[in-house]
């Protein structure tokens, strides 16, 4: 009866192709993480990750491999790289690796943004600068990606005209920080790599 099945026209082009799927989801989410994990210096989750995609890659293309007549198997092999792309771009948007530095740009006084900023143990550093329609101030600072919305609510409430904008930090040496207790292994490790709390 297991032969049977095995030979049927529905494993052949249902359950076949969506064993196929659903190890490219797996296998292509794997590897969207691991590239994350290796961009943010997370060196040692990074091959362990790697190890899982590439067997998981093996036993989808071997199936592939075994069924090249089988066009519903191609079918799921793409659509599964499409999902498993998206689902782990999903997953890295929400676990919010890494630090994130903030540019502030605003021709109005940002001393009330800094002080509120301070009091929520951000590092804030302040410098002047000319734009193209005079004098400004432009304020950095290095926060976790996590805190990231909160931050932009927060200088959307003090200096809504403000310019700001985002971009990614590999690491730093020294900063301050919120403390926050952590959340799950991915806070852990985030928190190990990324900071040192400010002396």
């Amino acid at each position: 009866m297991v032969e049977a099945f095995l030979t049927s026209p529905f494993f052949a082009f249902v359950v076949l192709p969506f064993m196929i799927f659903c190890a490219r989801i797996c296998d292509v989410t794997l590897g969207t993480l691991r590239v994350i994990f290796i961009s943010k210096g997370i060196k040692y989750l990074a091959p362990i990750i790697g190890f899982f995609e590439v067997i998981i890659w093996l036993l989808a293309i071997g199936q592939v491999m075994n069924n090249l007549t089988n066009i519903v198997a191609y079918i799921a092999y793409g659509v599964g790289f499409a999902a498993g792309t998206y689902i782990g771009m999903a997953i890295e948007e929400k676990i919010s690796l890494g630090l994130t530095s903030v540019r502030i740009i605003t021709r109005d006084d940002p001393a009330d943004l800094m002080q509120y900023l301070r009091m929520q143990n951000y590092g804030v550093t302040s410098i002047d600068g000319e734009g193209a329609t005079g004098k400004v101030k432009m304020v950095f600072t290095i926060i976790r990606r996590q805190d990231l919305p909160l931050v932009i609510n927060i200088i959307k409430q003090f200096n809504p005209t403000a310019f700001y904008s985002v971009e990614e930090v590999k690491s730093v040496a020294e900063g301050v920080f919120p403390f926050k207790r952590s959340r799950g292994v991915f806070t852990w490790m985030d928190s190990l790599r990324f900071y040192r709390k400010g002396k």
